[in-house]
């Protein structure tokens, strides 16, 4: 195990002269090297002062005189004064006619543009319309449709079929009854009869009101076996 002395402190410790000798010549030394050396330190640049010298301003030159200018003299004023229409009468002769001449194929009017009339519209005609019409219509009881067979065709055995034109009035009834071709005497006249006395009809019609009109039937006679 080591064991080490104490160490006396430094205020305890002994001073010896021999010591500061040294150190008082070393700072000796460096202070005198300091003193003697040349001291290179950078200069300091300032900025050179502002010098302001004055400008001499130059006069104005003197105005150039301005020649004279001949001024026209000043006229008179002179004012045109209208001479007066003096009127000269004329002769006072009654027997001369005073008013103007008319002339021929002149006719006085107004003064100004001529106003002419705007044309009026003029009506459209309105389009003629169709009438509404219909036929007339079988209104005959069946029971007295087929008219009698003639007495001769019947005893003959003679069969025919008839196309006829029928005449109708507006009440209906039946007032004529014409052949369309070929027709039997016998025939015509035993249908003409039966027709005229037992058809009926609805009359035909035109813009709802009844009138008189006219039919094509086909009847046929034939012998019953």
């Amino acid at each position: 195990m080591a064991v080490y002395a104490p160490v006396p402190p430094f205020a305890e410790r002994r001073r010896n002269p021999r010591a500061l000798s040294p150190i008082i010549a070393g700072h000796a030394v460096v202070i005198a090297a300091v003193m003697t050396a040349k001291m290179d330190l950078p200069k300091k640049i300032f900025d050179p002062p502002i010098v302001v010298q004055p400008i001499p301003v130059p006069n104005d030159p003197p105005p150039e005189p301005v020649p004279e200018q001949a001024r026209p003299e000043p006229r008179s004023s002179v004012i045109d004064r209208p001479r007066p229409i003096v009127p000269v009468p004329g002769p006072a002769d009654p027997l001369i006619d005073q008013r103007p001449m008319p002339i021929p194929g002149f006719e006085p009017g107004p003064i100004g543009p001529r106003v002419e009339p705007l044309p009026q519209p003029q009506p459209q005609p309105q389009p003629k319309l169709d009438p509404v019409r219909t036929g007339p219509r079988f209104a005959t009881p069946a029971h007295a449709v087929r008219p009698p067979y003639p007495q001769s065709k019947l005893e003959r055995g003679e069969e025919a079929t008839l196309r006829l034109r029928l005449t109708i009035d507006e009440n209906g009834r039946v007032t004529s009854v014409d052949p369309v071709g070929h027709a039997d005497r016998a025939f015509l006249e035993a249908a003409r009869r039966h027709i005229i006395a037992q058809w009926r009809y609805r009359p035909a019609t035109e813009d709802g009101r009844p009138t008189a009109s006219s039919t094509v039937v086909s009847l046929r006679f034939e012998l019953n076996d």
